[in-house]
């Protein structure tokens, strides 16, 4: 295992512990999804680079793009739940109820 194929399988890792364990606020939930998607963006970019493959060039920048809608609607999120709510804690939202 080549060390920046063990760097962002770790990094990969660490945001889906982060994930699954720190569900405290909702802000920590959204900087480990974007710690996800940047891990992923670093995988494919070195992909890419690695098989010299033209054809899938343009993924990284496709994915990267998806990341960026992904928080910025995940921030938007963030801002009407704490003015309905009062929170950002997670514990304290339920789809049922809104």
């Amino acid at each position: 295992m080549t060390p920046a194929h063990f760097a962002f399988s770790s990094a990969f890792m660490l945001g889906l512990a982060g994930l699954a364990f720190h569900r405290t606020h909702f802000i920590s939930a959204l900087l480990c999804l974007e710690g996800l998607m940047l891990s992923l963006f670093i995988a494919l970019s070195l992909w890419t680079l690695q098989f010299d493959s033209m054809n899938s060039a343009s993924m990284p920048m496709i994915l990267l793009a998806f990341s960026a809608c992904e928080a910025g609607t995940g921030l938007a999120l963030l801002v009407a739940t704490t003015r309905t709510h009062s929170t950002n804690r997670l514990k304290n939202l339920n789809l049922l109820q809104c």
